[in-house]
C-alpha cells in the first residue's frame, strides 16, 4: 500500500508533465503491479481503466510488452534466487 501510495503522489504531483514512461518504469519495479497488470490485460479489462489502460494495453499488449514482462519477472525470479544462493553457501548449515 506505501509503494502505490507514493506512486500516486507522485502521478499526482506532476500531472501536468508527460509521465507515461515513467509510469513504466514505475510499473516494472513491483512484481506485483507487473503481474496484476498482464493478468488485467489478459482479462480484457484495461477498458475499465481508463487513459492508464490504454496506455499499459498499447505497450504491455504488444509483442515488445510481453518480453518486457517476461524478462523482468523473470529477473525477479533470478536475481533473488541468486543472492540466496551465493548466501546459502557462505553459511555452514
Amino acid at each position: 500500500m506505501i509503494y502505490d501510495g507514493l506512486v500516486l503522489l507522485i502521478l499526482f504531483s506532476f500531472s501536468d508533465y508527460p509521465l507515461e514512461k515513467f509510469t513504466l518504469f514505475i510499473s516494472a519495479l513491483n512484481p506485483v503491479d507487473l503481474g496484476r497488470i498482464f493478468i488485467m490485460l489478459k482479462m480484457d479489462v484495461s477498458a475499465l481503466m481508463g487513459y492508464t489502460g490504454a496506455l499499459y494495453k498499447d505497450f504491455f499488449g504488444s509483442g515488445t510488452g510481453l518480453l518486457f514482462t517476461t524478462g523482468i519477472m523473470t529477473l525477479w525470479i533470478v536475481i533473488p534466487l541468486w543472492l540466496a544462493v551465493k548466501k546459502f553457501k557462505k553459511k555452514d548449515l
